[in-house]
């Protein structure tokens, strides 16, 4: 069993517009340098998942996975830019290296989608979410956030779904 402190929520999710809304609630919240991992299998929620946050976040795109494309780009009214990276198909850190992380969260927030195949190229400071599928429509997701500002994201993230603990 998990010790749940100020840093980490686990939540289950019981359908993909429930997955979908908690991604709208974050998505809301980001602005430019927030860093987003998740982590999860095949079929784990975290496309879903990156639809909510990029709803919530005023996304004038549509989303689908860029397994193949690597990096999709969303824009919003403003201007703004969100970054979604899918790292499945990286063959290696170099490689990696070349998608320039760094310019990415100059413009923008980042999403990575198997952030763990970019092996110590993610800032100290991040959102991890794990996803797991347990069963056709639920979701385990713990989060974990690492630095003050992904505190606020994370409480934030509570408040939504908890109210004011």
């Amino acid at each position: 069993m998990a010790i749940l402190d100020e840093h980490m929520l686990e939540f289950f999710s019981r359908s993909p517009e429930q997955t979908r809304r908690i991604g709208m609630r974050l998505g809301g919240a980001l602005r430019a340098g927030d860093i987003l991992c998740l982590q999860g299998d095949l079929g784990a929620g975290k496309t879903t998942f990156t639809q909510g946050l990029a709803q919530g976040w005023g996304s004038l795109d549509s989303v689908s996975s860029p397994t193949f494309i690597l990096v999709n780009q969303y824009r919003r009214a403003d201007g703004s830019l969100l970054f979604h990276l899918d790292a499945y198909r990286l063959e290696s850190v170099p490689e990696a290296e070349e998608l320039d992380l760094d310019a990415m969260l100059e413009e923008g927030a980042l999403i990575i989608e198997w952030p763990e195949r970019l092996d110590g190229l993610i800032p100290n400071e991040h959102l991890w979410i794990e996803l797991e599928h347990i069963s056709d429509e639920h979701r385990q997701m713990k989060f974990h956030a690492r630095g003050e500002r992904y505190d606020e994201l994370l409480d934030g993230v509570r408040q939504s779904l908890f109210g004011g603990q």
